[in-house]
């Protein structure tokens, strides 16, 4: 199964471990962070949740040579729970937890965020979207005897205010605010937690939200390198993150999205 990037392989990650959840398909986040973290000679496992995403997943993770495959839901502290016990008993430690969960009602991500979020679905996202992330690195910690890294995804619409984003925008900001205070807890124990917060890309996620592909039109636009968010530069990001290049970095949000997130208004057209 051929990506559309390669990544060289080498062996900066070998002898660690981690925990990837959230592949949805071979165009997801977690999977390009996973295929670069596998190049660096990692020992992966993945969570799934249902049949379906199941027979996506499996045949990626055969793709890299990994056999780790455990059901979860993310809301279920009993899945949870097993999750983390099938991996004690596999590894007995774990070096790193990549968190690419979330999800809302798509028909509460359009029109007003005041007339159109009802309290069922903002609980939902929140649960699904920030507090998975505490649940996980919960569990994750107490296999992180000697050090380790958590790194969560987040969105520029946990920062600002753009369109057909509403109760998620709100949940990505709950789930970065929540990495910092994880930051705090888990620092003494030399675990470091920090959140990506990557450019609009064409992913499932996208494709949830109207008008997913102007926003990646206009991040390719506005951005300052005038080019859109590579795969590469994201997950050579993780790389730094969960490897030992990492050290000493904590608590951020590390923006990697060619530079849209700076610009406050676009410079105007031939300058």
């Amino acid at each position: 199964m051929a990506d559309e990037w390669v990544f060289p392989k080498g062996e900066l990650m070998r002898g660690k471990r981690g925990l990837i959840m959230g592949v949805a398909n071979d165009k997801s986040i977690a999977w390009g962070i996973a295929s670069q973290l596998a190049a660096q000679g990692a020992e992966l496992a993945f969570t799934y949740q249902g049949d379906a995403l199941e027979k996506r997943v499996r045949p990626l993770v055969q793709s890299i040579g990994a056999d780790t495959m455990l059901e979860c839901d993310a809301t279920n502290d009993a899945q949870l729970d097993s999750v983390f016990d099938a991996l004690k008993q596999k590894w007995g430690k774990l070096d790193f937890l990549v968190h690419s969960i979330a999800f809302s009602d798509k028909n509460e991500l359009k029109g007003s965020f005041v007339e159109n979020t009802t309290r069922e679905n903002f609980l939902r996202s929140m649960d699904i979207s920030a507090f998975s992330f505490v649940a996980a690195g919960r569990r994750a910690s107490k296999m992180m005897e000697r050090g380790g890294s958590m790194i969560t995804l987040t969105y520029l619409g946990a920062e600002r205010v753009l369109p057909s984003y509403n109760v998620m925008g709100v949940a990505k900001a709950a789930l970065e605010a929540s990495m910092r205070y994880m930051a705090r807890d888990l620092g003494p124990a030399g675990i470091r937690v920090n959140a990506i917060s990557a450019g609009a890309m064409r992913t499932l996620a996208i494709a949830g939200i109207q008008g997913g592909r102007g926003l990646i039109q206009t991040g390719r636009e506005w951005s300052v390198m005038k080019e859109d968010t590579s795969m590469e530069g994201i997950a050579g990001c993780a790389l730094w993150l969960c490897s030992d290049l990492g050290r000493s970095t904590t608590g951020e949000v590390i923006h990697v999205d060619a530079g849209f997130h700076i610009v406050g208004v676009p410079s105007p057209d031939g300058e």
